[in-house]
């Protein structure tokens, strides 16, 4: 590898390479090095000044591209009220939009064709769980889309947004952030995308048609689309009511988007500029606007604009922003809001149900919740920090962290903005500069010469205290640059010395850890050579929220801009530092979301992973592990109710709590979340509720066949059950990861106990399991083979809501709501099977001292033990898991096949292990009485 690279000829290559992709064709490393010859060949010709790029640099960029992945979204969805209608109008749509938007992501972006593809299945999704804007009446949807922090939300709204525009939405309000830098950056991204003008020379575009022709619309080959835009990338561009009224868009002919701040100011104007054009009164003398079909995208849809109102009053008195938005909302008769977040916790935490006179429902997603997946090549919290086993299988953490731990003279955790740090900075912040100065030379040996390098510098959250940082960075970054010019004077050590033993002492060692070929293996020889030409681009910047620090990666975008950026809150929210490759961070937060989105590091690092660094403190380090875990966990969550088809009313958030003392978010947002501790200890959990649908009815069968199938041959219980003793714990798992629950059944969510079962094994309790499969044999039982094993069915009658019914009301139920409720799954009976003589008779003892002492009404001493003593008498390696097979011949035309049920007796923990979680209202309201020692309303 040469280091006079052109990485304008190398895009070139690649670009030239997957534009031969013929459709339906599977690219073999073979594949692409026969297609790579001939393309060199033709740059050749057409480029004979310039540098060709290494064959085998376009070879591994182009096959890292193609074998890029991304899964499908999941989605939790209401279809109350909604009319199916893309499928049928999908033909007749003329998609200029999203062709053009589409051609520039696979042209320009040079985005993976498979990550291209799922962008268009996932902006499908979406838009078809909004309404037709051709559809006549009123109508409202309100959904949310859940990504990853710097995941690429941006490019799925844009698509959204597209798509939206091609089927006849008008008005496009997207509201981006708080600060202005956001919002710049939020519409420079949508000029690129959707209007393909650069909208900060709006006044100039009629003068000069071309000039300023950006992204979409700079392509050749691409009709000119009409849609305006009401605000601009300027700093001061946001929308004013004045400009709209003198520019007088005729709204309705064609699409006009405004990007605007969460502002209750500017969201009022622009209720009122559009109510007053557009608005007809209703019979109570509100001006709603009948004829603009709305779409709403709210960015950062966690932050500003969730009802943080005290809960004291008949109705909530909004808080000003989440109050405009709503008003806004309330006058469209045709309205669709879509928040995107990476952090969605606040936006679950928002009443279900509000609903205000005045300014109407909250933005609590009632329609639908998408969980997005992220690509393949995305560099995640899961890939930075890890996972522990047990959550999504584990992974380890990627191997770029370096501990700091000696900044607290430099920058104490607690200081004010009155703080002057000592002038000289932390051997630590020092090292991370050369780091940064490393990694830029790195870049640009490996042919990434004109590309951004950013470097984040995050310390503090005060302005005046950030401006004394920089000064120090700054004159650091003097030294270094004079050090590399002018040599080191009379220092004993030689800077170049010291960048050589942190190149091999960490970059070498680093980069072997990563697979081995997917990066360009270059020398100290080329690195050392490019040095120079990389610090002297550095540049330092204190973001402070101001419009061109957004805009200065674009206007740069030729030659490749290199910063190191100091900033605080207005880098936590939305804002996308190009290349970042070194972070140093010691900026403290105690909640959740707020730490997640101050990583900036997350996003996409193409063809340098490897020298990336994150220069933070242990604990801060095990804070971003431990929200990690619990995002991993909610995604989840998500996920697995999506499977089971729930609503996005059915889902119970429940979101693990901080053995750290971090909160899951600000505190005015969680005022209806609650605080449990969930044990399953001396518990019994039982399936109560059942999926019917045959995937989850395949799913659970699976799930049993291949439990029992693997447990060797089991002994027969007294009452000729079939046990199985001394089970690894694993197995369990395995069971209950498989296992799909109903979204009802909150006391027997398998990811619940799991969870339970983890945490009891830290403690090294419940490592092994009893395992019981109930053969249930009488005239009227069917009869079924588990793996080798003839069993009897267990009967289990339907719970009817009002009593007794006639058996086609009870098959109506059931396929309507695809959900099977019983009363109870266990016989009581059948939780002492494994039990040994001496434990049952201590157990009977027990309930029986308990009737002594209260009778309760009873008429006569109980001659069976109690299942609360049952499991007071188990040992910890004792826990009896219970499997049923549940009879189906009386609605076998409702539910396809027998039913899978489990019931689990839990021994009580010797550690008292729980795990604290905060839950919505939703879960509160789904949680069920317990029905410990009833009988089941048919017990064989």
């Amino acid at each position: 590898m040469t280091t006079t690279v052109d990485s304008e000829m190398l895009d070139n290559a690649i670009r030239l390479v997957l534009n031969t992709a013929v459709q339906g064709e599977v690219w073999t490393r073979e594949v692409i090095e026969a297609r790579v010859g001939p393309i060199l060949g033709v740059l050749a010709l057409s480029h004979p000044d310039r540098p060709l790029p290494d064959a085998a640099d376009v070879i591994r960029q182009v096959e890292a591209r193609v074998v890029v992945s991304q899964p499908a979204a999941s989605s939790l969805v209401d279809s109350r009220g909604h009319e199916p209608w893309l499928a049928e109008a999908k033909d007749s749509i003329q998609w200029k939009f999203w062709g053009r938007y589409r051609r520039y992501l696979e042209d320009v972006e040079l985005l993976p064709r498979e990550v291209i593809r799922r962008l268009d299945d996932l902006t499908d999704g979406t838009l078809g769980k909004l309404e037709s804007p051709a559809r006549e009446g009123e109508w409202d949807r309100r959904g949310l889309v859940v990504g990853q922090v710097q995941s690429g939300k941006t490019s799925n709204y844009t698509g959204l947004i597209c798509k939206a525009a091609d089927a006849g939405y008008k008005l496009i309000l997207v509201l981006a952030g708080i600060h202005n830098s956001l919002r710049s950056q939020t519409q420079l991204r949508l000029d690129e995308g959707f209007l393909g003008i650069d909208t900060q020379y709006l006044q100039r575009i009629d003068q000069d048609n071309n000039q300023h022709r950006i992204g979409v619309g700079a392509m050749v080959g691409f009709e000119r689309l009409n849609a305006a835009s009401l605000t601009t990338s300027a700093e001061a561009g946001d929308f004013r009511a004045a400009t709209a009224r003198q520019l007088a868009l005729p709204i309705g002919d064609y699409p006009v988007v405004l990007v605007v701040k969460k502002h209750a100011g500017i969201l009022t104007n622009i209720h009122d500029w559009v109510t007053t054009i557009h608005g007809t009164p209703d019979a109570d003398g509100r001006m709603i606007v009948r004829d603009v079909p709305l779409l709403v995208i709210d960015d950062e849809a966690d932050n500003a604009s969730i009802n943080t109102g005290k809960l004291t009053r008949v109705e909530t008195d909004p808080p000003a922003v989440n109050r405009s938005l709503r008003k806004i909302l309330h006058a469209f008769a045709k309205s669709a809001y879509v928040g995107y977040t990476a952090t969605p916790y606040a936006n679950l935490y928002v009443e279900a149900e509000g609903e205000h006179s005045k300014y109407g429902g909250d933005v609590f997603p009632r329609s639908f919740i998408d969980v997005l997946r992220p690509p393949t090549n995305y560099f995640g919290p899961e890939r930075v920090f890890g996972l522990d086993e047990g959550d999504s299988g584990g992974e380890p953490p990627l191997p770029i962290h370096r501990v700091v731990n000696d900044q607290t003279t430099w920058m104490p955790d607690k200081h004010d903005k009155t703080w002057n740090p000592p002038s000289s900075l932390p051997e630590s912040l020092k090292t991370a500069l050369r780091a940064f100065v490393l990694t830029c030379a790195a870049r640009r040996a490996r042919g990434d010469v004109n590309k951004h390098n950013s470097m984040l510098v995050h310390v503090s959250r005060f302005q005046d205290v950030q401006a004394r940082v920089a000064q120090q960075v700054g004159d650091e970054l003097s030294v270094l640059k004079d050090r590399l010019r002018y040599g080191d004077g009379d220092r004993p050590t030689k800077l170049i010395e010291e960048l050589e033993q942190l190149w091999f002492d960490d970059f070498v060692v680093t980069t072997a850890k990563f697979p081995e070929g997917d990066f360009v293996t270059v020398s100290w020889e080329e690195v050392k050579a490019q040095l120079l030409p990389a610090i002297s681009k550095i540049e330092l910047r204190v973001m402070n929220g101001q419009a061109k620090d957004a805009l200065e990666y674009y206007e740069r975008r030729r030659e490749g801009l290199s910063v190191v950026a100091v900033g605080g809150n207005k880098l936590s929210r939305g804002l996308t530092l190009e290349g970042l490759s070194v972070s140093y961070y010691l900026r403290a937060s105690l909640m959740y979301d707020t730490l997640l989105q101050m990583g900036r590091w997350f996003g996409y690092r193409p063809r340098y992973e490897d020298l990336c660094r994150l220069y933070t403190t242990t604990d801060l380090y095990s804070w971003y592990r431990e929200i990690t875990q619990a995002s991993d966990e909610l995604r989840g969550m998500l996920e697995d109710m999506a499977a089971q088809r729930a609503t996005p009313a059915d889902f119970g958030l429940r979101v693990r709590t901080s053995a750290a003392g971090l909160s899951i978010t600000a505190a005015n947002k969680m005022r209806r979340a609650q605080r449990v501790r969930l044990s399953f200890s001396g518990g019994i959990p039982e399936t109560i509720v059942f999926d019917t649908q045959p995937s989850a009815l395949d799913a659970n069968r699976a799930a049993l066949e291949t439990l029992c199938s693997g447990l060797g041959e089991p002994e027969l219980t007294e009452n000729k059950n079939h046990l199985w003793r001394q089970v690894a714990v694993d197995e369990i798992l395995r069971f209950l990861e498989k296992y799909r629950g109903d979204a009802q059944a909150v006391r027997s969510r398998p990811d619940l106990i799991a969870g339970y079962v983890r945490e009891c094994q830290k403690q090294d309790e419940l490592r092994t399991w009893d395992v019981m499969l109930v053969d249930n044999r009488s005239r009227r039982n069917g009869t079924d083979s588990v793996a080798h094993l003839k069993i009897g069915l267990t009967l289990r009658d339907l719970l009817t809501k009002h009593g007794e019914e006639e058996l086609d009301k009870r098959l109506d139920q059931i396929r309507e709501e695809r959900r099977y409720v019983i009363r109870r799954v266990l016989s009581p009976a059948d939780e002492w099977q494994n039990l040994e003589a001496e434990q049952r008779q201590a157990a009977l003892q027990a309930t029986v001292d308990d009737y002594n002492k209260d009778p309760r009404g009873r008429q006569k001493e109980p001659s069976v033990p109690a299942g609360t003593q049952l499991r007071r008498q188990r040992r910890n390696d004792q826990p009896l898991l219970i499997l049923y097979l549940l009879d189906n011949s009386k609605y076998r035309d409702a539910v396809p096949q027998p039913m899978v049920g489990f019931a689990i007796s839990f021994p009580h923990s010797v550690h008292n292990v729980t795990a604290e979680y905060a839950v919505n209202e939703v879960w509160q309201k789904l949680q069920l009485p317990d029905l410990d020692d009833e009988d089941p309303d048919d017990d064989d």
